[in-house]
């Protein structure tokens, strides 16, 4: 298996659970026209700093036929603020408008090549991988992070 996903791949399937207490696989976005899929957390600056422009993404897009599922990959060992009860806390608190999962042993991140955070493939229709930025979206994400 590759470490990355390269354009036109196929998307790993997943099953994750999620912060609103579903469990969540690629078939459940097979409606969608896209699936942005973010590798995030809660302690990455950078990430903090996106959190409001990807909620406004998820709402921009959704009523296009959009998703958006955040995954949170990182180990909560020497990152005790990425654990599953901060993960609602945070998601409540910034009311997020996307699906935030859990992937507690790292194996989506793994199959996706998320190396960072920010990572954001795109997947569009039921199995491509289009698009697969890494690290930080723009130069606000650390503005936005370290006021």
């Amino acid at each position: 298996m590759a470490f990355t996903l390269d354009i036109g791949d196929r998307a790993p399937d997943f099953s994750l659970p999620a912060v609103d207490g579903k469990t969540y696989t690629l078939d459940d976005f097979a409606g969608s026209a896209a699936l942005v899929v973010v590798f995030s957390c809660n302690h990455c600056p950078f990430v903090i700093g996106s959190e409001d422009r990807m909620n406004a993404f998820a709402a921009d897009y959704a009523p296009r036929g959009v998703a958006m599922i955040s995954i949170n990959s990182n180990e909560t060992e020497n990152h005790p603020d990425d654990s599953f009860e901060h993960m609602v806390t945070r998601a409540a608190e910034k009311n997020f408008r996307f699906v935030y999962a859990s992937d507690d042993d790292q194996s989506v991140a793994l199959a996706y090549g998320a190396l960072r955070t920010p990572t954001i493939p795109v997947r569009r229709g039921p199995e491509a991988a289009l698009h697969r930025p890494h690290g930080r979206r723009s130069a606000q994400s650390r503005q936005r992070a370290h006021p």
